[in-house]
């Protein structure tokens, strides 16, 4: 088991920062933070977490740092169904409303759907209801051959997009269920990998192409997380809107 020490180094390595860097943004003396990594200073609750803090850890992860530090969890996990999450959901459900009429949804940290707009029905029209068996798993969902990769005219590229931010997700946190995921829909291989790669150097945004209706919706997405959550679902959140590309498919939508 790893020391709070040897985990606070470990994040502050994955971050590609020096002890120097880190006592800066941390206002402390960089042998406190030397001390600390060493085990020969065991940090206060505070200290822990103003560390996490210029550290970006997430919420779960800092109750991993407290617990190896000997003191209880600050975090609370609750799910988003909790009553004490009942106004932070219906702040999730206006923004989905308000982005109407373009598709909208919620997921997890593990790109598990946890909530969508009404937007968002269409396209889940003539998904295999197997796949919509919860949890429906958005980056599955969206390449599988019975789901929406039959829509997706540049599936090449939506993969290289998924592929990239679940690489990032893992770079940060080691998380064995979103590596089975990246296994089974994400591993590279082939031209596949290729195209999408140089359509990523190419472009500074890649839309997502469907083909509904007869006609080729160009859309692109933007992420919302909760800016300072207390608990770690809230924390792990995250809302996908999509947008449309162009005025040929903002007029499709407008017609809806």
């Amino acid at each position: 088991m790893y020391t709070v020490g040897e985990m606070l180094r470990e994040w502050r390595h994955r971050r590609r920062l020096s002890q120097l860097d880190l006592a800066i943004a941390a206002d402390v003396s960089a042998r406190h933070v030397s001390l600390v990594e060493t085990g020969r200073s065991r940090p206060s609750t505070d200290m822990i977490l103003r560390l996490a803090d210029q550290l970006d850890i997430p919420l779960r992860d800092r109750n991993q740092l407290l617990l190896a530090a000997g003191f209880a969890p600050r975090y609370t996990q609750r799910p988003l169904e909790d009553d004490a999450l009942a106004a932070a959901r219906e702040a999730i459900g206006r923004v989905l409303r308000a982005h109407e009429p373009y598709p909208a949804l919620v997921v997890d940290r593990r790109w598990n759907i946890l909530m969508t707009n009404r937007a968002v029905d269409q396209f889940f029209a003539d998904v295999d209801p197997e796949l919509l068996e919860p949890p429906v798993n958005l980056v599955r969902l969206g390449l599988h051959p019975r789901g929406l990769a039959p829509l997706v005219v540049n599936l090449a590229d939506v993969r290289a997009v998924f592929r990239a931010r679940v690489r990032r997700q893992l770079a940060v946190v080691a998380d064995p269920e979103l590596t089975r995921l990246y296994e089974e829909v994400l591993a590279p291989g082939g031209r596949d990998e290729e195209a999408g790669s140089l359509a990523l150097e190419a472009d500074v945004v890649i839309p997502m192409t469907l083909r509904v209706d007869g006609r080729e919706l160009n859309l692109f997405s933007t992420i919302t997380t909760f800016g300072t959550p207390m608990d770690i679902t809230l924390d792990e959140v995250a809302i996908e809107s999509y947008y449309p590309a162009d005025d040929a498919s903002a007029a499709y939508f407008a017609d809806r």
